[in-house]
């Protein structure tokens, strides 16, 4: 008996998505290695990519951490998200 057609494009598309999300995983550790090399910005996609999807909860907890550091080098930019009027000015 086969597996039927649904079944067998749930699995393609997890197989695609996990794909995917290995790739990005990759890329974000190549970034974070050589973080002199590349913008605060790209940092803090990979460090959220790997806080999100990191395989291990170390690696999580030091993209966290990273991510901490970076938010610290730029006060303003943590002040636009709160809502509290007075950080604004």
């Amino acid at each position: 008996m086969s597996i039927p057609l649904s079944i067998r494009k749930n699995r393609a598309r997890n197989q695609v998505r996990e794909d995917w999300v290995e790739e990005r995983r990759h890329e974000a550790r190549i970034v974070v290695a050589h973080v002199a090399h590349h913008s605060d910005h790209l940092l803090r996609l990979a460090c959220k990519m790997l806080i999100q999807h990191g395989e291990t909860p170390g690696e999580r907890e030091d993209a966290r951490i990273l991510l901490v550091v970076l938010d610290a080098k730029h006060p303003e930019r943590g002040a636009n998200h709160r809502s509290d009027p007075e950080v604004r000015r």
